[in-house]
């Protein structure tokens, strides 16, 4: 069977076992997301030893730390892992949601109502947690799931499938919600983005931007597109010293390898002397590289010459660009110039200016005063998420079960006749 059918094949049977979960109550997917969670628990030894093996490779590979950091997984790691799960079925569930209802002039009552989307298909690369989130939200939101990781989180993500489809086989439900090919060969990749005729409904590409732009440009199907995490915070002098040097510490350096970290400072010429400094020197305290530029630089020498390369750049590291604007009108330019839609952060004390940022940067999560950190499905309530949508269309932000559903019309009447 060449992969292209095995693809196929697997995409068909994602159907079959979607159609056969329809009629499952929210209390039956919840009972069957606890038992995933339960499943994944009691795997924990064959998970850490598969994802040991993948670290391994990667390693040898010559890897770089923020990639080991997103693939690496240990028992805390896993056991948060668990309890995403878990929160996830304690969370309403989203199927049959009546989002608007009215009388039609003809007498027909119209509703609106949640619905899943069918088979997503789920391309990731370095993030093991990314297996149990996607096949927990499809779960909690009635769709199927075909997974496809990299080759660097095989070995992990095989682990916890088989873990899930025997928490999903426990529940009474077919184990053909959730499915992984035991390759990671990239043409399953290309059959996955033909749309498998028709069988495939949705592909979410999780990873890097060379992954996100190759799906994008092949994929013949709705593609919810997660691009790089190129997150701005803009200190403005109104800004509290002490809470704006907390939060952009939080922002960088909390973990460097994740897309909600902050990449680049933006400082009011206005705050230059009064916030620059103490900031920029807590900064390079805590390990922080600063690419700053030349105003930055005379005030704070310690930093390093920031390059044009470096706009726009998501440095998932110890690394930060700063850079001087002017006013909020300077900043609001630099983020629609240079951003990349997912989070952007004013840091103020006055009102104004946090409204205008708030209600003009056109981004996914716009924010005010908060860690970047908080962009992320969990914080949300979400329990976990499949990615942050940076599109437009159908999602935006952090992307979680509800997020996972369409809609249908639902029509009801007593005999009326259309003239």
């Amino acid at each position: 069977m060449t992969l292209e059918s095995e693809a196929l094949d697997m995409a068909r049977r994602a159907q079959a076992a979607r159609q056969a979960a329809a009629d499952r109550t929210a209390a039956e997917r919840s009972a069957a997301l606890s038992a995933i969670a339960s499943a994944i628990d009691a795997a924990t030894p064959n998970i850490l030893r598969a994802n040991a093996r993948d670290m391994v490779v990667a390693r040898e590979n010559g890897r770089p730390a923020a990639f080991l950091d997103r693939l690496m997984l240990n028992e805390a790691r896993l056991s948060a892992i668990a309890a995403a799960v878990r929160q996830i079925a304690a969370q309403n569930d989203p199927l049959g949601e009546v989002i608007e209802q009215w009388d039609a002039p003809s007498g027909v009552n119209i509703s609106q109502v949640r619905v899943p989307i069918g088979v997503l298909g789920v391309i990731f690369e370095a993030r093991p947690n990314v297996t149990a989130d996607a096949a927990a939200l499809a779960v909690r939101s009635g769709n199927a799931v075909l997974l496809r990781s990299g080759s660097d989180s095989l070995q992990s993500a095989l682990a916890l499938v088989r873990a899930i489809r025997s928490g999903l086989e426990q529940a009474g439900f077919p184990a053909d919600l959730v499915q992984h090919p035991e390759t990671a060969d990239r043409a399953f990749v290309g059959a996955m983005l033909s749309g498998l005729e028709g069988q495939l409904d949705l592909v979410i590409p999780r990873g890097g931007k060379a992954l996100v732009a190759r799906v994008q440009a092949e994929a013949r199907i709705p593609v919810l597109g997660h691009l790089d995490g190129i997150c701005h915070a803009y200190l403005h002098p109104s800004a509290d010293l002490d809470m704006a040097r907390a939060i952009i510490l939080n922002a960088k350096l909390r973990r460097t390898g994740v897309c909600n970290a902050l990449e680049c400072l933006l400082v009011d010429r206005a705050a230059l002397d009064t916030h620059w400094l103490p900031i920029a020197r807590a900064l390079a305290d805590a390990g922080c590289e600063i690419r700053a530029d030349d105003t930055l630089r005379t005030a704070f020498p310690d930093s390093v010459s920031a390059q044009d390369s470096d706009w726009g750049q998501e440095f998932l590291d110890a690394i930060l660009a700063a850079r001087t604007v002017d006013g909020l009108e300077g900043a609001m330019s630099h983020i629609a110039r240079y951003g990349s839609g997912h989070t952007d952060l004013v840091l103020a004390g006055d009102a104004d200016v946090q409204e205008r940022f708030l209600n003009t940067v056109d981004s996914a999560v716009v924010m005010a005063n908060a860690s970047t950190g908080f962009s992320d499905g969990g914080e949300f309530g979400f329990g976990a998420e499949i990615g942050i949508a940076t599109s437009r269309l159908h999602a935006r932000g952090p992307v979680g079960a509800r997020q996972l559903t369409s809609y249908k019309y639902v029509v009801r009447g007593q005999g009326e006749l259309r003239g």
